[in-house]
């Protein structure tokens, strides 16, 4: 018994890793053929996908059920995507914002207010997707407003969170089949982990 729990984890865990690439073909084609330094347009036109598919990994390690993946990744897309995509269009005017103002003296007021407002559209939108996953059917209006604020709320577990996937870019850019075909599910599920923690008043809530 002991031994088959160990091997439905393995299992579940490299098939996620599976089916998330395959979810994010496109991201992962430009990642492993292309220079991201020179084709980051094309990452963030096709950043949005990472929405759906991670809400449908969520899913799939919450219930350890593989076959899991493409009914939540459907059941999740339409909201999935549609944060996904208001998440990567407001990264890609701060960013903007902020090489604008990088040399600037504005640049010592304006930089830190980006650097907060980045922030916390990237722990809101990893909490939104993890509500989405916890909660199917939930209202995207609803998600965002309560992530927001269980996201500030309980900023340590919101940090932590970004740090683990800035660990999962950093190993992605360094090493991308050993963060693909390895890394990425314990990374995901510590994510999940962490943010279902941090939701759990909602998710309480709700039952």
């Amino acid at each position: 018994m002991r031994h088959w729990r160990i091997f439905q984890g393995v299992y579940t865990a490299l098939m996620t890793n599976l089916l998330l690439a395959i979810a994010c073909a496109p991201l992962v084609l430009i990642v492993l053929t292309t220079d991201p330094s020179r084709t980051w347009p094309l990452l963030v036109l096709f950043a949005p996908l990472a929405g759906p598919a991670l809400v449908a990994a969520f899913t799939v390690l919450s219930l350890l059920e593989v076959g899991a993946f493409w009914k939540a990744w459907r059941a999740s897309a339409r909201p999935a995507l549609t944060t996904g995509a208001m998440a990567t269009v407001a990264l890609l005017v701060l960013g903007v914002d902020a090489a604008w103002a990088w040399d600037r003296p504005i640049g010592a007021v304006l930089l830190p207010v980006i650097v907060v407002a980045m922030t916390l559209i990237a722990v809101t939108t990893i909490l939104v997707l993890v509500a989405l996953a916890e909660k199917p059917g939930i209202r995207l209006r609803d998600a965002v407003r309560v992530s927001l604020f269980l996201g500030v709320r309980r900023w340590y577990l919101s940090l932590f969170s970004l740090f683990v996937l800035a660990l999962f870019e950093a190993l992605l850019a360094a090493k991308p089949a050993l963060a693909l075909g390895i890394a990425a599910s314990p990374l995901i599920y510590i994510v999940w982990a962490n943010s279902k923690f941090t939701l759990n008043p909602l998710i309480e809530r709700t039952l």
